[in-house]
């Protein structure tokens, strides 16, 4: 005689490596911290950004000039906003998802970010011909979070790239 159990199916969970999740998250924290500092600078009008004001090094002409809004939004906002998702995208619960939209949104979120960081460089470097380091930090935050993102997603198995 047979039995007939039922199984319950198995649940796919999201398999990524280990350092993928942290790494994330922290890049993702830090961006949201120095991306509140900037905003916090802006919305109280203080001068105090650490950042010598002269030269070619210049936070307060880099945070005042016209590039500092984009649509009507201060960029420090975007940029906190912005690190906001992106820390949320990295929670270690989401990152076991199997949902192949939260990883497209992770990716996709990341590689705007990256974009923006390309036209407020161009905007520093050829338009108000200054550089603002706090800024630059929010960048190279940028940067690497695409990184990890990219080299993480490329790391995946070819099943869960595409399953969902």
């Amino acid at each position: 005689m047979v039995s007939k159990t039922a199984v319950a199916p198995a649940t796919a969970v999201q398999t990524v490596p280990r350092w993928l999740p942290a790494i994330s998250l922290t890049l993702s924290v830090l961006g949201l911290a120095v991306s509140g500092y900037l905003s916090y600078e802006r919305h109280t009008s203080a001068t105090t950004l650490s950042c010598p004001n002269t030269g070619t090094i210049n936070c307060l002409k880099v945070t005042t000039s016209g590039y500092s809004s984009f649509l009507g939004m201060p960029v420090s906002d975007l940029g906190l906003a912005f690190f906001a998702v992106m820390t949320v995208l990295c929670l270690p619960a989401l990152w076991r998802s199997p949902a192949r939209s939260v990883r497209l949104m992770r990716l996709a979120t990341a590689a705007a970010g990256v974009v923006f960081v390309l036209y407020l460089a161009w905007a520093e470097l050829y338009k108000i011909n200054a550089v603002c380091l706090w800024c630059t930090a929010v960048h190279v935050i940028t940067a690497a979070l695409f990184g990890v993102l990219a080299i993480g997603s490329a790391l995946l198995p070819v099943a869960q790239r595409t399953s969902h």
